[in-house]
């Protein structure tokens, strides 16, 4: 028995090896933790538990044992470990080992990760350093690969049963070209690292064998394209390890299952957020005296907030709309707010409706109440986006903020325009408390917009002086302004009160008590047709 777990245990010291010295080397030379660091920086110390560290690949049905190839694990490291003291499941990619690249073996391996999390309904991670699906063996083309490409798949659909039953994390820590650019594609929450990692469906090869064009891999599916342009990240850092950070982070605010609650982390208000605090009077001075001007909405939030503390997802896309997770009163929440000072005075696009839908059905699949802040102009008109698909898109953004059942509070800052004061929970779509500002103004469209259809409904007459024609629509401007007058609204109480900005945060966390049990009853139905 002594011998045999000697070699068990010499064994185990071989997989810790990864790749070998050379390829582990190489990886460190990249600014890139190994795959074991990055198991040891995410995880509690002495918590984490490996599994199918044995596995080894397997080329032509032959295994892979000669010196200079190693392929402990398969490439893959598997396990679960607690983080923060709250237990996740890990299938973590090793590049050292066959580039991390996708095979039989490993992918069973993966797929035990994944029965293990809906299972046990734990967060699922990933850790993305792959070259993709493998179709090499140990010296050239393996055709087994090939031919089991054909029972391939299941992961992708396993992702999709799992999607909203637990969190799905993949972290971008090098490439993941190919079957692996999927994963992120299903993940709620998907960080990268500047420089090093990369995501697309066909590497820069591919993409000149295929349509000849000649890309460097980050111009094609680095953190900016994926932050900054597509949208399919949600964060990018510098470093492996403050990517790894996030994650910590991130899991801190989310239930570990769809049938939990968000932890609550007890909460002392400094003096500040009391009432008559520093904090609380600088809502007064946030607005700028014209409503024409852009403020920044992330510096109103922090006021409003536990610690000032916002994590803030895919804060580079789509900037004219915020979604952000937060405390209140130590209460998990997730934000949508305008932000008029990001991009576009705060109107709505087909990018920022999909980025509040996503964030929207994130937050009610996880039991997160969502809140509301509204200044926004309405949604962007013009044949650009038309072509582009308004409609369909802001369709997205209805039907989640229609479809949320979580305790959904708004708060009415300024502008409440058009379609963009229903999508952003106006008071027909069930918002359990709603109150605005003095500054509020609630209008199918601005004073500006409603005279210029007045004027071309009326026809214009050619023998008037431009000037004589913009004094005249000054004239009815100064006319319907004060008939847009929140005052006015919650006269017919059809809002539920106006506030003192500095009463905002008392207001929401009282409304996040009183529905906190909140209860909606739906029709049946076997799923709703939701528009993509």
């Amino acid at each position: 028995m002594r011998a045999l777990v000697e070699e068990l245990h010499a064994r185990r010291e071989d997989a810790l090896q990864m790749g070998g010295e050379r390829r582990v080397a190489r990886q460190h030379a990249k600014g890139k933790l190994d795959v074991r660091q990055r198991i040891d920086y995410l995880f509690d110390p002495g918590t984490f538990v490996e599994f199918g560290q044995h596995a080894f690949f397997h080329s032509n049905g032959t295994p892979v044992a000669a010196d200079n190839i190693r392929t402990p694990g398969d490439g893959m490291v598997s396990g679960w470990g607690e983080i923060n003291g709250r237990i996740a499941v890990c299938a973590a990619y090793d590049f050292t080992v066959l580039g991390g690249s996708i095979g039989d073996i490993n992918e069973r391996k993966v797929t035990r990760c994944r029965e293990f999390a809906l299972k046990n309904r734990v967060p699922m991670i990933w850790l993305i350093d792959s070259a993709g699906a493998r179709v090499h063996g140990g010296s050239g083309i393996d055709f087994e690969q090939i031919t089991l490409f054909s029972g391939s798949g299941y992961l992708f659909r396993e992702q999709v049963a799992m999607s909203g039953v637990v969190p799905q994390v993949a972290a971008m820590l090098g490439p993941g070209a190919a079957g692996t650019a999927y994963i992120p594609g299903l993940a709620d929450y998907v960080p990268m690292v500047d420089g090093t990692s990369f995501m697309a469906l066909g590497g820069p090869p591919l993409v000149k064998a295929a349509v000849g064009e000649d890309v460097e891999e980050q111009d094609l599916g680095g953190a900016k394209i994926h932050n900054k342009f597509s949208g399919v990240a949600d964060q990018s850092f510098e470093s492996d390890e403050a990517c790894l950070d996030s994650i910590k982070q991130y899991l801190s605010y989310l239930p570990q299952n769809c049938e939990a609650k968000p932890q609550e982390i007890p909460h002392q208000p400094s003096p500040e957020r009391a009432p008559g605090g520093a904090t609380r009077e600088n809502l007064l001075d946030v607005l700028p005296e014209s409503s024409r001007r852009g403020y920044d909405m992330k510096k109103l939030l922090g006021y409003i907030v536990d610690d000032g503390e916002l994590f803030e997802m895919k804060p580079q896309f789509a900037r004219q709309i915020v979604t952000a997770f937060a405390r209140i009163d130590g209460k998990s929440v997730g934000i949508v707010a305008s932000n008029p000072g990001g991009a576009m005075g705060g109107a709505l696009d087909n990018d920022s409706a999909d980025k509040a839908a996503r964030f929207v059905n994130l937050c009610d699949s996880f039991n997160i109440p969502l809140i509301f802040f509204q200044d926004v102009p309405g949604f962007m008109v013009g044949s650009r986006v038309e072509k582009a698909g308004i409609i369909r898109h802001g369709a997205k953004m209805l039907y989640e903020v229609s479809r949320a059942t979580v305790p959904k509070i708004t708060v009415i800052v300024r502008k409440a325009y058009g379609a963009g004061y229903y999508v952003m929970c106006g008071r027909a779509y069930e918002p359990d408390l709603i109150v605005a500002w003095p500054t509020a103004e609630i209008s199918v469209m601005g004073p500006a917009g409603m005279v210029e259809i007045f004027a071309r409904s009326m026809g214009r007459d050619a023998t008037l002086d431009q000037t004589v024609v913009d004094a005249q629509k000054k004239q009815m401007i100064a006319m319907i302004e004060p008939h847009i007058d929140i005052y006015k609204v919650a006269g017919r109480a059809l809002i539920d009160e106006v506030i003192d900005p500095r009463e905002t945060r008392d207001y929401i966390v009282s409304a996040l008590k009183l529905s906190a049990n909140k209860k909606v009853e739906r029709p049946w139905r076997k799923s709703g047709v939701r528009p993509v």
